[in-house]
């Protein structure tokens, strides 16, 4: 059935409106005149609004209490509510450049049965180009990857080459080195059920290191769609550009405080934030004249470039700042790129992706600059900082593969107005949470009050689930104290485990400490095995047998007991620490714990990787044999 005509709008030009309507049709996949209210996060993605689900959760309660009953939206409902966000936010500019004629995005059609009939998602070839030149330079001296190259930017060879999974877990080593175990990548013999088993590894540790994989399974990837492989391959390069921008790596940030500031506040600045201070800090220096405040339209006209480049690059490297009395824009960010040419970063934009302000693509050019030439001399006296622990590192990799809003960068102050923590309590038991009472935008008067009655009702919210948080207050979060906040972290990340667990367990009972461990010890006794724990305290975890040998137990032959290390030094637990994370990933368990965690037997970490593999079990109790063959495979 055809969706009614567009009606005027006041808000939307005829253009807009349109454009409007054809996203809508490619939404409503089965044509008949509605979508469904659980679709309308996906639907406002595709018209340019990306809103946290908190926000879209919220209209649709909006809608619902405007009397539909039913959860379906049709078109003019559809549009009334674009054109009240369009006046709510002043997403002109945006919308109307995303519903111009897009000159470098192709459409890619389903890919699926049920999604060949009219629906399409866009991919935009800058990036794919971009992409695959960065990967084919990071792995050009890899042996592993040497039949992979050199790959064609311009045609789909990414998309292939992607589908055995070695690529994915190379670059995710190159952004995060020793995520993935080498040992566990199959590289020969590569059939069908080898590959599948190299992309869980893939989605797995992608997650494990701050990925959110939502709805990309293995069966995706193999079949090489676009946007998928894309999506997951800029997080990893985005988490590797990112990652060593910190002081630890460079002491000489500390060049970038402003008057006040003390190393506090820089710890707590996302690396954007950093990389705008950065270029602004070589701006000053050069005596340009210019500030920028984003890597968009602050950049378009290249002048900051040309002189951040002529300031960073080493001396007799020839860069000179001439391509700034070139007239033409466009000719002129050519210019400027043959100077990055001159120091080898010439990566990721164009002369075109630089007029043009994509995001994206000058985040990740000029995070490369950061990390080649960073330009900043050693302080005289370093100043002690406190680094982030694994613990604080694993909670955090969790948050952000889940989706929350704003990016964690850092834990205690990103926290500390509650919204995050209100988005995990939802993960752990959807609609606990009463959207009504939490304060999403701060007023400048209030903005600390608000706050804190923001945390107070995530801890009441955390004493209805029955989490021990005795002494704990909503101040307490607002503060930044590291100890309850973890307290609180941990039994979120705990409860979220468990619930999956919960999920899978015909009983229906609660699953627990003591249900685990005695899952553990039947399962290895079953199979076998002679180990076995008394708890998740328990000393001989450290070398990593235990959990090696219950993964052989739930696949039976998936472990090489070859590279399994019988000696008791340090190096040897680490070893099978490494190889048992990854083995828990290939073999589909969503295992964010680290391998020192199973080292230094850090009990609350230890569950979790046990949890993991017992869910990752009774999956494969429900499915039985087909469990083991992927969906491409059938």
């Amino acid at each position: 059935m055809a969706a009614p005509a567009s009606r005027t709008s006041m808000v939307l030009s005829r253009e807009e409106c349109d454009e409007l309507r054809a996203n809508f049709d490619e939404i409503d996949v089965n044509g008949n005149g509605f979508i469904e209210l659980e679709e309308l996060r996906e639907a406002l993605e595709c018209v340019g609004f990306r809103l946290p689900k908190y926000e879209v959760r919220d209209l649709i309660k909006e809608v619902e209490r405007g009397g539909k009953a039913d959860g379906r939206l049709e078109f003019h409902e559809f549009q009334s509510l674009v054109e009240k966000l369009k006046r709510k936010k002043d997403f002109g500019r945006g919308f109307k450049k995303l519903i111009s004629k897009r000159e470098n995005i192709e459409t890619h059609g389903g890919m699926t049965e049920a999604s060949v009939e009219g629906t399409t998602h866009s991919v935009k070839k800058e990036e794919q180009v971009a992409f695959t030149d960065w990967i084919t330079r990071n792995l050009q001296d890899d042996p592993d990857c040497q039949k992979y190259l050199p790959m064609n930017p311009d045609t789909g060879d990414l998309y292939k080459k992607a589908k055995d999974g070695i690529m994915l877990c190379k670059m995710i080593n190159k952004s995060v080195p020793d995520t993935i175990d080498e040992r566990t990548i199959n590289k020969n013999n590569l059939s069908i059920y080898r590959m599948h088993e190299n992309l869980m590894l893939a989605i797995n540790s992608a997650q494990a290191i701050g990925c959110n994989i939502v709805n990309i399974g293995a069966d995706d990837l193999h079949q090489g769609k676009p946007h998928l492989v894309l999506g997951i391959l800029w997080q990893v390069i985005r988490i590797g550009l990112l990652n060593a921008i910190n002081l630890k790596d460079h002491p000489g940030l500390v060049a970038l405080l402003e008057e006040g500031e003390t190393i506090e506040d820089l710890l707590k600045m996302s690396p954007e934030a950093i990389l705008i201070r950065w270029v602004n800090y070589h701006l000053r220096r050069s005596g340009c004249g210019r500030q920028i405040k984003n890597l968009t339209g602050d950049i378009s006209d290249s002048v900051a470039y040309i002189h951040l480049l002529h300031q960073i690059a080493p001396a007799g490297s020839g860069v000179h700042t001439g391509a700034q009395n070139e007239g033409d824009v466009l000719q002129r960010a050519e210019l400027m790129l043959q100077e990055a040419d001159k120091i080898g970063c010439r990566s990721f934009v164009t002369p075109q992706n630089v007029v043009d302000g994509n995001d994206k693509l000058n985040l990740a050019f000029v995070a490369n600059l950061f990390n080649m030439y960073p330009a900043l001399d050693k302080p005289a006296t370093e100043e002690e900082y406190i680094e982030e622990t694994a613990e604080e590192r694993t909670y955090r990799n969790w948050m952000n593969s889940l989706g929350v809003l704003p990016f964690v960068c850092h834990m205690y102050n990103d926290l500390c107005d509650g919204r995050i923590l209100f988005q995990l309590y939802d993960y752990v038991q959807p609609g606990c949470v009463d959207w009504s009472k939490v304060v999403k935008t701060f007023s400048k008067m209030k903005a600390n009050f608000q706050k804190i009655e923001n945390c107070n009702y995530a801890v009441e919210l955390g004493l209805k689930l029955k989490f021990s948080l005795v002494g704990i207050g909503g101040k307490d979060i607002n503060e930044g104290n590291q100890v309850l906040t973890l307290a609180l972290v941990w039994q979120l990340m705990r409860a979220y485990t468990l619930s999956i667990l919960s999920s899978l367990d015909k009983s229906g009972k609660p699953a627990g400490d003591q249900a685990i461990i005695q899952w553990v010890n039947k399962t290895l006794k079953d199979a076998g095995k002679s180990r076995e724990i008394k708890n998740f305290q328990d000393s001989s975890i450290s070398d990593g047998q235990v959990v090696i040998d219950l993964i052989d137990a739930i696949k039976p032959g998936s472990i090489r007991y070859d590279v399994v290390r019988d000696g008791g030094s340090d190096e040897d637990k680490l070893a099978n620490a490494k190889y048992a994370i990854s083995m828990a990933r290939k073999i589909g368990a969503r295992v964010y714990a680290l391998p020192e965690h199973i080292v230094s037997v850090n009990s609350k970490m230890v569950m979790t990787v046990f949890c993991c593999l017992m869910v990752v079990s009774l999956k494969r109790q429900t499915l039985g044999d087909e469990g083991d063959i992927p969906e491409f495979a059938k």
